[in-house]
């Protein structure tokens, strides 16, 4: 998985937890948290939808890195 399709696949998934997630609004180094609302449990379910679809795993010291859009492509690039 190249760094755009992750980027994409983070995308969807948070569409999924978000539906009305306008990412126009959230660049790609902006604290996507923040601007969506996300609480702890959509933070955790995004996680557990990631590593599922990405086919990796995510740990609890990797979630800092998944603050971001391209924190959390970065991130999936280079385990999936």
């Amino acid at each position: 998985m190249n760094h755009g399709q992750a980027l994409t696949l983070v995308r969807e998934v948070l569409t999924e937890i978000v539906p009305d997630a306008d990412f126009t609004e959230i660049g790609p180094d902006a604290d996507y948290r923040a601007a969506l609302e996300l609480d702890s449990l959509d933070f955790l379910n995004l996680v557990e939808r990631l590593s599922e679809r990405a086919g990796c795993r995510i740990d609890e010291d990797d979630y800092p890195r998944l603050a971001t859009l391209a924190g959390s492509a970065d991130l999936l690039a280079e385990r999936a």
